[in-house]
Formats: structure tokens, C-alpha cells, sequence
């Protein structure tokens, strides 16, 4: 799923070795938006405290105010993807990370976020990847949301990655995966649909699984 690579996106330039957990507590202090205390956050993802230190070491390298707005989203996130233009697919995962679409990512929406996309079961996973594709959020994936996502990450992957990439390529794949997807063929993909089809898929489970042991 391409928006499993969201998590090289905020990781820190430098694991700094913590020996008083209360500087922890006190950094989280420090910015503008402070952030639930790490035993909060311990309880409501799958990370440990390290992990938690860890995330927020990061997120803080490029975040000091402790939110992200899209723009430096977007910033930061294209930085992996040089070969190609990462602005429009960024756009769409910000907002997925946005739950409360306020126009900007705390450490809080980052870590639910990437708790689910790293740890979650496969149901929790592609719940979040249906919410990604659902861009206006109606409870529906339409073919014209599925080809905005389909050519995004054509954009952003480049054509170092594939030479010969016609026009018409995001589209074609678009149609095929509809097709399989709209089992009642009445034009959109609900999530019950959308999730059947995922799990019969043996490529889209492999892919659910690559990044749990990440961090």
C-alpha cells in the first residue's frame, strides 16, 4: 500500500541515547502544542515508551512548534521522492493523518496513524487505506477518487521508475482494480467491498505486513 511509506517520512536524523526519562517529559513541554503524556500514548498505540521517545525525537527535529501544517508535510515528505513530483499524494495522506481536519498533524494524530499503518490488524489497516482512498469522505470510493490516488503516486514514484509510461496508464490499472472491487457494479466501492476484495488479494496481504518490525 503506498501509503505505508509515510514512515520514513518523520523519522529521526539521530537516536540520541536517553538516560533520564523526566527530560523526556520536559521536552514534551517545551513546544507549542504539548502533546498527551508518553503513558497516554503508551495506552492508546502499540508503541513502547522507547518507541514513543523515539518518534518524538524525530517529530520534533522537524516539527518544533510539535504540529505540521500541510505545506511542511509536503516539504518534508517529497524529500524521499526526488525522482518525482510527491505534492499531490502527500496532500491526501496529510489528510488522512488530519482526523480531525483541523489543517494540521500533531505528534498525537502522527502516532495513532502510524500505530494502525505499523501494528494494527489487517482489518485496522485497511480501514485507514480505504480512509485514504475516500477523498471528500462519504463512506464511498468512486472510480474518479481511485484514479486522483492512482495518478498521485505515479507522480511521485517518477519515470526513472518506469521509462515508457503512457498516458493512459493510471487509468487502465484504475479500471481494473474498480472492476473487482464494485462487486454490485452500481459505480462506487463501499468499505465492506473494498476490504472483501483486499483481503482475497494475496499481494495487497503481503504488502500489510512489510513494515511491522520497522522501528
Amino acid at each position: 500500500m503506498g501509503a505505508l511509506m509515510v514512515i520514513f517520512s518523520l523519522q529521526p536524523k539521530q537516536r540520541r541515547k536517553t538516560t533520564d526519562s523526566v527530560e523526556d517529559e520536559l521536552e514534551l513541554s517545551a513546544v507549542r502544542h504539548r502533546p498527551e503524556g508518553l503513558e497516554q500514548l503508551e495506552a492508546q498505540t502499540r508503541f513502547s515508551r522507547k518507541e514513543l521517545q523515539i518518534l518524538y525525537r524525530g517529530f520534533k527535529n522537524e516539527c518544533p512548534s510539535g504540529v505540521v501544517n500541510e505545506e511542511t508535510f509536503k516539504d518534508i515528505y517529497s524529500q524521499f521522492f526526488p525522482q518525482g513530483d510527491a505534492s499531490t499524494y502527500a496532500h491526501f495522506l496529510f489528510n488522512a493523518f488530519d482526523t480531525d481536519h483541523n489543517g494540521s498533524v500533531s505528534f498525537e494524530d502522527f502516532v495513532m496513524g502510524l500505530s494502525i499503518l505499523l501494528r494494527g490488524t489487517v482489518q485496522e489497516k485497511l480501514n485507514w487505506a480505504f480512509n485514504l482512498y475516500d477523498i471528500n469522505k462519504d463512506g464511498y470510493i468512486t472510480k474518479e477518487e481511485m484514479l486522483d490516488i492512482m495518478k498521485a503516486i505515479y507522480d511521485m514514484m517518477g519515470k526513472c521508475t518506469y521509462p515508457v509510461l503512457k498516458e493512459e496508464t493510471p487509468r487502465q490499472h484504475v479500471e481494473v482494480f474498480f472492476q473487482k472491487m464494485d462487486k454490485n457494479k452500481d459505480g462506487v466501492v463501499t468499505i465492506d467491498e473494498f476490504i472483501d476484495c483486499c483481503q482475497n488479494d494475496e499481494n495487497i496481504m503481503r504488502s500489510m505486513h512489510l513494515f511491522e518490525n520497522v522501528l
